[in-house]
């Protein structure tokens, strides 16, 4: 476990790595998390904070994006998420981290249940996940699934 998110991290070190123009910012990393699972949720938030805590030590700046859909939104519901405390503490400290929820799977989901999930106040709602992920891999952002 450790080694895949180590081996992600340096990954996206060198993924990450571009000329700096002035007035922008340095780094830009989209995490995507699609699974179900509170391992590869821990996992993101762990190489979100991991890499925000490496540039900040370089004096760096870098923006992060936890995208979110398909099961792996159960980590933006209010619900269900298997890591709602620690999800709640990490929006919190982690400033430069932002979470984006999919719109078209918050539709399905609320078909299926009857109602709408409960989505995180902190988590902003986008059209489609995949399409903030390919648009982000257009903008020149590293896009990881650890």
């Amino acid at each position: 476990m450790y080694r895949k998110a180590f081996m992600a991290i340096l990954a996206i070190c060198f993924l990450a790595a571009s000329p700096v123009m002035a007035g922008e910012k340095a780094h830009r990393l989209a995490l995507q998390i699609s699974d179900d699972s509170p391992q590869k949720m821990n996992t993101v938030l762990n190489v979100a904070a991991n890499m925000s805590r490496y540039y900040s030590a370089k004096g760096e700046e870098i923006e992060i994006e936890i995208i979110a859909f398909n099961k792996g939104l159960h980590m933006l519901r209010t619900d269900t998420s298997p890591v709602k405390k620690r999800i709640g503490d990490f929006s919190k400290s982690m400033t430069n981290v932002s979470f984006k929820a999919c719109g078209n799977t918050i539709k399905g989901m609320t078909k299926k249940e009857g109602k709408m999930p409960p989505i995180f106040a902190f988590a902003d709602v986008v059209p489609a996940g995949v399409v903030q992920i390919m648009e982000r891999h257009e903008a020149g952002w590293a896009v990881v699934r650890p």
